[in-house]
């Protein structure tokens, strides 16, 4: 027996794992794909996948669109329907079949701008011009419109027919545009331009009736996007019917969903007016009347008053309350009074039953301390106040008369009326004088006056 055998080893592939290793390949080799074809053989199982066949003249691929996808769907898709898909390639494992995972499926003929409408509608998003900080108010009663529009379109008529009825007071301008080829888009975004030079209108309302995405292609345009941010004059946007959005209607200052509508939004009601204008004139009149009457009334009553009761008695009436409110007040603080008396007599009882000893000793010994301390003090005042009234008393010797006249001095007055000689050419001979010594009186008869 040979030590090698001379057969190759074989690398034998389980059908899991050729189906695992194509699926893996496939995966990676596409990327998302754009996909167009007409749906057949739709399957709509419990779990809410969806299952349906895509093809066109020459082949066919079966696709799946889980739940989690298929509910962002805005149309329901049925047998024959011609449409669009965002898919990975892939492979079902368990049956070895090459099929499309889809991601995101729109009817065709509008994909293509559908594409452009989206990537246009989220940059200029990112850019802010959706932003509702940048939105201008619209003027409340605007004397002049101005409609950018088709003038002989419907929404015209539709918008007319709604200011006529509603505000007939304004003004009507129409810029014309075409809604809808090739140029509309480059002169409608002239026209607001040129509304916006011009300066004759409070406000602008672009306008067209409904139509397919192909129709309002024109309003999903990036130059009139950027007009309509631009513009100084607040701009209402009612493009085709209620279902239908343009990027216009983003990045407008208010959104209609019908021209009718954009009318009624942009003009007041001239009957709600005049009715809510009734109704002011109304109630102002009853409110004049009311209180023309209430001061008449409080008028002639204070007349009566004044005549009933002079303003003298009216003070004498206002003095007696004040005594009575005075009365009353020392009645009740006596009332208080006694209150206080009574519950410090109650206290003075409860504290008597309780007897506190152990405080009581103790304010003994305060009361001891106090007291001693107290006639220190009363000995140390004293001390201090005889040595005051000591010095005091000196002073009061020193500049007293009294030792004047002990040295020597004595105080010479006229007799007998006591008035005090300071000159003697006051004095003439003859007159009886009294001189006070420190210890006792001399009454004298003057002799004789000797000069300085």
């Amino acid at each position: 027996m040979p030590l090698f055998s001379s057969k190759p080893s074989r690398d034998v592939y389980s059908i899991s794992r050729l189906n695992s290793e194509v699926k893996a390949v496939l995966t990676g080799s596409f990327p998302l794909l754009w996909v167009e074809g007409e749906i057949s053989n739709l399957a709509h199982p419990a779990s809410g996948h969806i299952y349906f066949t895509l093809k066109d003249k020459h082949a066919q691929v079966r696709c799946a669109m889980f739940r989690i996808r298929r509910t962002k769907l805005r149309f329901q898709p049925e047998n024959g329907m011609q449409v669009l898909v965002r898919a990975r390639a892939t492979l079902y494992e368990n049956r070895g079949e090459f099929q499309l995972s889809i991601e995101h499926m729109e009817p065709a003929g509008e994909g293509a701008l559908r594409l452009a409408y989206e990537e246009l509608k989220q940059r200029l998003g990112a850019e802010g011009l959706f932003d509702p900080a940048h939105k201008r108010p619209l003027p409340a009663f605007p004397q002049r419109i101005g409609i950018i529009t088709s003038p002989t379109g419907a929404a015209i008529h539709d918008i007319l027919s709604v200011l006529q009825r509603r505000f007939p007071a304004a003004s009507i301008i129409i810029y014309p545009i075409p809604v809808q080829g090739v140029d509309a888009a480059a002169k409608i975004t002239g026209m607001i331009k040129l509304a916006n030079q011009r300066a004759e209108c409070n406000l602008l309302v672009l306008t067209r009736g409904g139509g397919s995405l192909e129709d309002l292609a024109a309003f999903n345009d990036e130059n009139i996007a950027r007009a309509i941010h631009a513009s100084l004059l607040p701009i209402v946007s009612a493009i085709g019917h209620e279902i239908d959005f343009t990027i216009a209607d983003f990045v407008a200052d208010e959104r209609a969903p019908t021209p009718s509508a954009a009318a009624e939004l942009i003009s007041p009601d001239q009957a709600s007016l005049q009715q809510h204008l009734n109704q002011l004139n109304n109630r102002l009149t009853i409110n004049l009347y009311r209180q023309s009457g209430h001061y008449k009334t409080t008028l002639q009553h204070l007349k009566q008053r004044l005549e009933q009761q002079h303003p003298t008695i009216q003070l004498e009436q206002y003095q007696q309350k004040i005594d009575e409110l005075s009365r009353r007040l020392t009645q009740q603080h006596q009332l208080r009074q006694i209150q206080a008396k009574q519950r410090l007599n109650h206290l003075t009882a409860r504290l008597k039953v309780l007897t506190p000893a152990h405080r009581l000793a103790q304010f003994r010994l305060q009361h001891a301390s106090l007291h001693k301390r107290l006639h220190q003090q009363m000995h140390h005042q004293l001390y201090q106040y005889k040595q005051q009234l000591g010095h005091i008393s000196q002073q009061l010797h020193t500049i007293s008369p009294l030792a004047t006249l002990g040295r020597g001095y004595a105080i010479v007055q006229q007799h007998p009326s006591g008035e005090i000689i300071r000159h003697a050419a006051t004095i003439k001979p003859g007159t009886q004088i009294k001189a006070k010594l420190a210890e006792g009186t001399l009454l004298c008869q003057v002799e004789g006056i000797e000069p300085e």
